[in-house]
């Protein structure tokens, strides 16, 4: 339940939801002024000043609790915050949207646990949720040994780091009742408590120093460990559905999307063809591009935010989700992350040679980014047929869809 309106905010000044897109929209111009994303793509990581930057702006605080001093923001407004960032770097925006999870994680816990963990509204969490360790009860905590987990997207910035694990009891894992597969529990610790692997040699997205990481022998209190199918211990459409974590998420392909096209119109209005002396911005194929581009930007655009608002609705109302709705809300993420390759590539062919040079252009990029960031289980064909089983009244295979 909400805390006792007589307890005092956690630290860090009031923001509202369009003071945390304003500065957002700052950093991003800051990023693109000085191409820093290339120094990103270097380092495999972000730079300190940078997640710095980030917590400044106060993004990392878009599912932090009114009654923390919270801005509680619904996912429309957090799509518009990570898809202002990675207009200017996917790496930045990718890293934000899951660091913001902090908020939602902490309405899992007891109040008190929670704020004691997060004293800032401005913390980060990363790490992989999904129970890939093996986690054994003893008394009051949690024990993992030899724990990997992989995916830690900023996992060098983060001040926790959450494990996914099934738990077992002895040889075999514990069946929970309520849904009668193994008990999933993700285990939080600080993030000095692992060792964070240098694995992170990618495709793309490779500013988000997404390492595997590793503990010997993790021990974790209890009460610092959720399942996302426990109740929540907060009020607030945030956290009335588990799926919350996966909404923001078409930000990145959106935003990318939408420097894509812009980059592309400022480039081919100069471009001219070096045989024939034609300007580019006079070539059929080359406006049916830049036209197709908007198209389907927009195309992604309007499906994911009329799905979100439908199901945003509904959830605020205290209604039923209808199949129609749970299902678009799934089938526009996974479209916005397919059209988001989908352009790029289009504007990267139609830009021709001069996209290689990704000290020129952001082309090279943003390419690799979404090629990457489609290999990403929410951006596979598998969820367009788990969107599929849903309309047709069959199961989708996924415990938080």
């Amino acid at each position: 339940m909400s805390a006792a309106p007589s307890l005092a905010p956690q630290e860090g000044r009031p923001l509202s939801s369009s003071d945390i897109l304003d500065n957002a929209c700052a950093l991003a111009a800051r990023v693109r002024e000085k191409d820093l994303a290339i120094e990103y793509d270097r380092l495999r990581r972000l730079p300190t000043d940078i997640a710095q930057a980030v917590r400044e702006s106060g993004v990392l605080r878009m599912n932090m609790p009114e009654s923390w001093g919270g801005p509680e923001m619904n996912p429309m407004e957090q799509v518009e915050v990570i898809a202002a960032l990675c207009a200017a770097d996917a790496s930045i925006g990718w890293c934000s949207f899951i660091w913001t999870d902090s908020g939602i994680y902490s309405g899992y816990l007891d109040d008190a646990v929670g704020r004691e963990m997060y004293p800032r509204l401005d913390m980060a969490t990363s790490g992989w949720v999904y129970p890939v360790g093996q986690a054994r009860r003893d008394g009051d905590v949690y024990r993992v040994e030899n724990g990997h987990w992989i995916f830690g997207s900023g996992s060098n910035h983060c001040d926790w780091l959450v494990a996914g694990c099934t738990v077992f009891e002895g040889d075999a894992p514990r069946i929970d009742p309520k849904t009668g597969l193994p008990e999933w529990r993700v285990l939080m610790a600080p993030r000095d408590e692992y060792e964070i692997l240098d694995t992170w040699y990618t495709t793309g997205l490779r500013g988000t120093g997404s390492n595997d990481y590793r503990a010997d022998e993790l021990v974790v209190p209890v009460e610092r460990s959720f399942s996302f199918f426990d109740e929540p211990t907060r009020d607030g459409a945030i956290w009335k559905r588990p799926d919350h974590f996966l909404r923001k998420m078409a930000g990145v392909p959106l935003g990318v999307m939408e420097d894509a096209i812009r980059t592309a119109v400022e480039v081919l209005e100069g471009k001219i063809d070096r045989l024939t002396m034609q300007p580019y911005r006079d070539m059929p194929r080359v406006k049916e591009a830049i036209g197709e581009a908007r198209i389907r930007h927009g195309r992604a655009k309007s499906y994911v935010f009329s799905s979100l608002e439908k199901q945003w609705n509904a959830i605020e109302s205290g209604e039923a989700l209808t199949t129609e709705v749970r299902a678009d809300s799934l089938l526009s993420r996974v479209n916005a992350f397919k059209e988001g390759r989908e352009v790029t590539r289009l504007l990267y062919d139609a830009i021709g040679g001069a996209a290689i040079y990704s000290h020129n252009t952001p082309f090279d990029r943003h390419l690799r980014d979404m090629q990457t960031a489609c290999q990403h289980a929410v951006a596979q064909d598998k969820m367009v047929e788990a969107g599929g089983a849903m309309l047709l009244g069959g199961g989708i295979g996924h415990p938080l869809i």
